[in-house]
């Protein structure tokens, strides 16, 4: 199964990389580069069986987004991150799984999940309203989970806060035209979407506390660990997975461009011994990011399968784990592009194409360190974090 959509991957690699620098100029994927990657399958490795998918292992799912990500960053990246939405969706009422996949498998389906909505109980649903950015790949989408809060009759918000992800089809929100201006991944045209005053029928939210907690797949009754794997391991795990591997994507181009280059001095890359080291470290530590994002999420499964909880702890570390991977990976695409001459950030080199992109997906706020970091430190200190920001995505 894996094998099949890393063959498809590698069948479509010289495609993929082709329309980089159009999907770049186009500021979203290319019809033709959307379409590539429906064919390759990755968008549906996480996706129910009974509605074409494959139910994919979490790890193989990251490499397949890894591998997408090498050939063009912002193909890997709506990859890891629509891949992702087929996941959530085998959780939701099968009403709207009938109507997301009535017309086929290869439906996508667009977020973003911040709370930046609002959501009014009436009755039936809701009525919800709101503006979000970074919806990635949203023009080759006909749906869109997005986060918002739930408020009284009045419209006044719960508190404490409580959030919901709200599926909505495209005829129901509207997409900002113009609004992805950026300086990486240019080509995920990650625009902002707008809704106004939609109803949207209770069947179609799901609890974004019974994500978090487990609860959600249990009362959906899926059996598949893939499933059960901690929302907080298997959402960032596409968005990192897409880190990753444009970084290897940064080194292969590095490494190709160096074979036959003199420096200004005259001497020859593959004599210069500092510069030939600085490619080994960059290389072990983007490998050494690859290993342990996989490792988590297969530790993860692992513990699902065997029908055990992940504790709060477990999913703490498992987040400083897949925060460090990203930053570890960028850090190390930053010393390659140091070495690599001025010549590397001319435009028509892909070098700097992919070393702008990993920087934008390190920039993703599933990323931040800060909050994440201090959690892990607390836990294994065996001091329970306060409740809040600090227990935000973890």
């Amino acid at each position: 199964m894996a094998d099949t959509v890393l063959d498809a991957i590698e069948q479509a690699a010289d495609e993929l990389a082709e329309l980089g620098p159009d999907n770049e100029k186009l500021g979203r994927l290319t019809d033709d580069a959307a379409a590539a990657l429906r064919r390759t399958g990755v968008v549906r490795m996480l996706q129910p069986a009974k509605h074409g998918g494959d139910e994919a292992h979490p790890r193989e799912f990251a490499e397949a987004v890894m591998a997408t990500a090498r050939h063009d960053g912002s193909s890997g990246w709506v990859a890891g991150i629509v891949g992702v939405h087929p996941w959530e969706m085998a959780m939701a009422d099968p009403r709207v799984q009938e109507e997301v996949w009535r017309s086929g498998p290869d439906t996508w389906i667009a977020s973003p999940y911040a709370p930046m909505g609002t959501a009014r109980p009436v009755e039936g649903g809701y009525v919800f309203d709101g503006r979000w950015q970074f919806s990635s790949g949203t023009d080759h989408c006909d749906w869109i989970f997005l986060g918002g809060r739930l408020t009284d009759a009045e419209g006044t918000p719960l508190q404490p806060m409580r959030a919901a992800h709200f599926i909505l089809p495209r005829s129901d929100y509207e997409i900002v035209p113009d609004s992805w201006d950026v300086v990486g991944l240019k080509g995920t045209g990650s625009k902002d979407v707008v809704v106004r005053e939609a109803f949207v029928p209770e069947y179609r939210v799901i609890d974004f506390g019974s994500l978090v907690d487990g609860k959600a797949p249990k009362e959906a009754g899926l059996t598949n660990p893939t499933y059960h794997v901690p929302f907080t391991c298997a959402f960032p795990l596409g968005i990192t997975a897409a880190v990753l591997g444009i970084a290897e994507g940064a080194l292969a181009h590095h490494m190709a461009y160096q074979r036959q280059r003199v420096q200004i001095t005259g001497t020859k890359v593959v004599d210069d011994p500092y510069v030939l080291t600085a490619i080994s470290e960059a290389a072990a530590e983007i490998s050494a990011s690859r290993v342990a994002l996989l490792d988590n999420a297969s530790r993860m499964y692992d513990a699902v399968a065997a029908g055990r909880e992940v504790t709060f702890d477990e999913r703490a570390v498992g987040r400083r784990t897949q925060v460090q991977a990203a930053w570890r990976a960028v850090r190390a695409v930053d010393e390659i592009v140091a070495r690599s001459g001025g010549n590397a950030l001319r435009g028509d080199n892909p070098i700097q194409r992919f070393w702008r992109d990993a920087h934008m997906g390190l920039a993703h706020a599933i990323h931040v360190p800060g909050s994440v970091f201090h959690a892990s430190a607390l836990t294994q200190l065996g001091i329970d974090p306060p409740q809040g920001p600090m227990r935000s995505m973890i």
